[in-house]
């Protein structure tokens, strides 16, 4: 066996194992999915290189590469963490709760060191395939030698057939077992400083920010001082009001988001006496309107968190989002236009945009947790439009199958699905939470004042009436911490 170890077909053996059996197992093995912190995670390794000891990294799906430096690793087995966009739910809030946080950490770490484990035998079994298949090929390769070369001895004075086959066979058997341990052993110590690396890592990691590093940009302040304001509204068309009479003396912001009389902003006014600024404008999403500039009615719209930041001693802020995000009248759209609009894809496709969403949510309720003077923040859910058995002109559309039942239900079920998140953010930060009662569509009004949502034949369906836009602001105003007293 000793000599074994000298002979230049196991070193080579050796070499192969190692310098290439290894890098084809990392590459190879399937990462092995979990969930840790509450979200959807996918572990396995990064592939080799050549440098001593480098970071883990985390992988999000369809974005960036991250190092995490704290899981610093010696070897070639560095972990990788491959995950979508951040999920925002009870599991990934459960880590800030003082009784329960521990428990939740240790579950994590526990998630993720497991499912690492679980990858790393998988490999182990692949680079032991590797090796035998590896050494079958250099025991043949090495057998061919050796016939040719008995087969040059002069006069034909080689060995017998017999010698020569049994020194082949303990030949490849000594080296299949030199190449096994040296590759298996090899594994096992990369293994062990991976898991190490790994472990330390993750102890006391109590959040995903906290894993990788935070960075929040947020917004700069935009325009003059703002003063003479008890409270603002930020938001899309639902709190602008659509269809309502234009404010007087508008500004040019004002005429290119169609702000009216009725709005949000104007009805929370009128029942609390206050003076409240709207920003709210038409089609805007968190990025591209409350933290982003938008384009609006032919004008650059500032980002309403900017134009808030300069708005002095306000009391509250109310902030109605997220239909516009998840690209609301796509689905509504698509359910009147087809026969069954509960198909995998579109519902793929509405999973992965509320995931967008709950990320981007999560910077907009930083903005706001941080605004000058921490007034109270009001979040607004989102209303629904029909109830279960809808049943009218507003679910019909000319030419096409128009809502059902179960279209409704699966409407319903995604809107709810969006104002969980809202909900849940909301409540980390401690922000209340109104939720508007309006009257639905296809539903007969018991009060006389009308209904609460325009329908389809009207310019601007699903959005509130004026009536609409009052029960709103009433939901809201229910919310509203009275100012300290004098």
């Amino acid at each position: 066996m000793l000599r074994e170890l000298r002979s230049w077909p196991t070193l080579l053996l050796v070499l192969f194992c190692l310098g290439v059996g290894i890098p084809v197992t990392v590459t190879l093995t399937p990462s092995q999915d979990l969930v840790a912190f509450g979200q959807h995670i996918s572990v396995g390794a990064r592939p080799p290189d050549l440098s001593v000891a480098g970071p883990a990294r985390l992988v999000q799906v369809g974005n960036t590469a991250l190092d995490v430096d704290r899981m610093h690793v010696y070897g070639p087995l560095r972990p990788e963490l491959t995950m979508g966009p951040v999920q925002r739910n009870a599991a990934a809030a459960s880590v800030f709760d003082p009784s329960d946080g521990p428990q939740a950490r240790d579950e994590a770490l526990s998630a993720v060191t497991g499912g690492f484990l679980t990858w790393y035998v998988l490999g182990g079994l692949g680079l032991i395939a590797f090796t035998i298949t590896a050494a079958a090929g250099a025991a043949g390769l090495r057998t061919l030698v050796v016939l040719r070369r008995q087969s040059r001895t002069h006069g034909g004075d080689h060995e017998p057939l017999h010698e020569i086959f049994s020194y082949c066979v303990r030949a490849a058997r000594r080296m299949t077992v030199i190449a096994l341990v040296t590759a298996v052993l090899a594994w096992l110590v990369s293994g062990a400083l991976a898991v190490g690396g790994t472990v330390s890592g993750l102890r006391g990691v109590t959040s995903l920010a906290q894993l990788v590093g935070a960075y929040h940009l947020t917004p700069d302040p935009v325009g003059p001082p703002i003063t003479g304001y008890d409270g603002a509204v930020i938001g899309d068309s639902r709190a602008v009001r659509l269809g309502g009479p234009p404010v007087p003396d508008a500004t040019p912001d004002d005429v290119a988001c169609a702000r009216s009389t009725d709005s949000l902003a104007a009805e929370i006014g009128h029942l609390t006496s206050a003076q409240v600024l709207n920003l709210a404008c038409p089609s805007a999403t968190i990025t591209s309107g409350l933290r982003g500039p938008q384009d609006q009615g032919g004008r650059s719209v500032p980002p309403q968190v900017g134009v808030l930041k300069q708005a002095q001693d306000l009391r509250f802020v109310v902030v109605a989002i997220g239909p516009n995000d998840v690209g609301w009248t796509d689905f509504l759209r698509y359910c009147y236009g087809v026969d069954d609009c509960s198909d995998r894809l579109t519902q793929g496709e509405f999973d992965y945009r509320l995931a967008a969403f709950d990320r981007v949510y999560g910077d907009l309720l930083i903005d706001l947790n941080d605004l000058p003077g921490s007034p109270q923040i009001i979040v607004m859910t989102s209303y629904g439009a029909f109830p279960p058995d809808a049943d009218c002109a507003d679910t019909r559309a000319e030419g096409y199958p128009g809502l059902n039942p179960e279209k409704i239900d699966l409407l319903t079920d995604r809107n709810e699905q969006l104002n969980a998140v809202l909900v849940a953010g909301a409540q980390k930060y401690g922000f209340a939470v109104a939720h508007p009662a309006l009257g639905l569509l296809c539903e007969k009004g018991t009060d006389g004042l009308g209904p609460d949502l325009q329908g389809m034949s009207e310019p601007f369906p699903f959005h509130p009436t004026g009536i609409g836009s009052l029960r709103m602001a009433s939901s809201v105003v229910r919310q509203i911490e009275p100012p300290p007293a004098e």
